[in-house]
């Protein structure tokens, strides 16, 4: 009831400075609608204490499964997987050793009003491993405790369709649905999905993730995490971020969503994406988006997006610990549609962006206030608008006369002061977006503290060895942002 407790806490402060307005007895009234659809959308997860448990099925040892699914068909309801036992690196990380329920050779695996309990390290809770395989996961709780232990685990081009499960973990490196080497393809919706660990963001991407209609809560980490040529998609999600302790000292910064490459051979370089449909996203610390040693695509449609930290930036492209220096900063393109955005933006001598206002789109900020030498592109359609916070230098703009309020500042174009009320015509910056199926260069610290996935559909060989940082009892050090 974490979920409902905190919403009910932030809407009754709503009431409360409501009682000023004349408007009051109607707002309260809405208000306490509110709170009732959020107590009873809340009480549709699934509580443990609700699920009948008919079996227990239980693995104590190292490396070995509660429920292994192996090239079959099979489907289990109303039962209790629980994993103790330890394991480290590769072989759980990528191919699932350790994991409560593990399914792979072009298994099946159908689960339906289950719990799954682990505390061991690198024990994951449920496991898909390669093409062919899937696994369908309804109306089911997921806790894990050890370092290393991710809720949902999808690898080597698996298949992951969850709906409305209860997913909490609370070790470090653990995110709540997560990927690893050789991606996948991840379905979610609805439910509640938390994360309390160090380099736990709810999300960690090397796949193609798509999350609907459900609650996304990080206490430490980044909230999403994609890294390489992956992808997260959120549609009509509640997502709110306090990344407040880092692994690594990679980055210096704190942000809800990073976008990166760790170089670490993981995940394909290639255009990352993150699109955002309505919904929400709550940041507690630092900076709302980053982007960093990749070519991203930012995708926001009407989404309420709050920021707590009042220096935090809205948009933060720049080089950071991963990659090679001078070429590793964030080339970010952002699409805000129906949008309205609020925040300052920075962009470092190594990044650039192109920056679409659409559909009456508003944005209110300050864009590279102390003149940085980033490439930026400003487009701004008609209907939409850019309001300024502070002085601004960007590098081309297309625009219609009425589209840009200085409000009081002063907007630079390529070093030339902009007048209001005058329509612009410039050229986006172009940014080439390099490939390739093994990252690269070396194995670079993470973000979230999980390991990272390839975005090739073969699934990956076994390593002779475990090439993971650390001696696999602690979660190996990633991005310093989220870390």
């Amino acid at each position: 009831m974490k979920k409902t407790v905190m919403l009910i806490l932030s809407l009754l402060l709503s009431i409360s400075l409501c009682a000023c307005t004349q408007n009051t007895q109607t707002e309260e009234t809405e208000l306490s609608q509110t709170v009732e659809e959020l107590i009873q959308k809340d009480s549709a997860v699934p509580q443990k204490e609700d699920i009948e448990i008919k079996e227990t099925y239980t693995s104590e040892a190292d490396g070995e499964h509660a429920i292994e699914t192996d090239g079959e068909t099979a489907s289990y309801s109303n039962i209790k997987a629980e994993k103790s036992g330890d394991s480290s690196g590769d072989e759980a990380d990528f191919y699932g050793e350790n994991a409560a329920i593990f399914a792979t050779n072009g298994a099946t695996l159908t689960l339906e009003n289950i719990v799954v309990e682990t505390d061991g390290t690198h024990a994951n809770g449920v496991f898909s491993y390669g093409e062919g395989t899937t696994v369908n996961i309804s109306n089911s709780v997921i806790e894990t405790s050890g370092n290393c232990s991710g809720g949902l685990m999808t690898t080597g081009g698996g298949t992951m369709n969850a709906t409305n499960l209860n997913i909490h973990t609370t070790g470090n490196s653990s995110a709540a649905i997560r990927s690893d080497r050789g991606g996948g393809t991840v379905n979610v919706s609805e439910g509640s999905y938390i994360t309390d660990g160090k380099g736990s963001p709810v999300i960690y991407s090397t796949a193609d993730i798509t999350v609907s209609d459900a609650y996304l809560e990080s206490t430490s980490s980044q909230g999403v995490v994609v890294e390489g040529q992956n992808s997260v998609t959120l549609n009509n999600v509640e997502l709110v971020a306090d990344n407040n302790s880092k692994n690594s000292d990679k980055s210096e910064w704190y942000q809800a969503v990073m976008i990166y490459q760790s170089m670490s051979g993981d995940a394909d370089e290639g255009l990352a994406s993150f699109s955002m449909t309505n919904g929400s996203l709550l940041n507690k610390n630092g900076d709302i988006f980053f982007v960093t040693n990749t070519v991203a695509t930012i995708d926001l449609e009407n989404v309420t997006i709050t920021n707590q930290d009042a220096d935090g930036y809205f948009l933060r492209a720049a080089a950071a610990g991963w990659g090679s220096e001078g070429s590793n900063g964030g080339q970010a393109t952002m699409n805000l549609v129906k949008q309205t955005a609020e925040g300052d933006i920075i962009v470092d001598e190594t990044s650039s962006l192109n920056l679409y206002l659409k559909d009456g789109s508003s944005y209110t900020g300050a864009i590279n206030s102390d003149n940085e030498d980033g490439q930026i592109y400003v487009e701004i359609q008609d209907g939409s608008t850019w309001t300024l916070s502070g002085d601004s230098y960007i590098t081309s703009l297309t625009c219609a006369s009425g589209s840009i309020n200085l409000n009081g500042h002063k907007l630079y174009v390529n070093g030339v002061e902009y007048s209001e009320g005058t329509a612009s015509t410039g050229e986006a910056i172009v940014v080439e977006v390099s490939t390739s199926s093994h990252g690269g260069m070396s194995e670079g610290n993470m973000p979230g503290g999980d390991h990272g996935a390839g975005g090739d559909n073969e699934p990956p060989e076994k390593p002779d060895g475990d090439h993971k940082p650390g001696d696999g009892n602690e979660p190996p050090a990633k991005p310093g942002s989220n870390s």
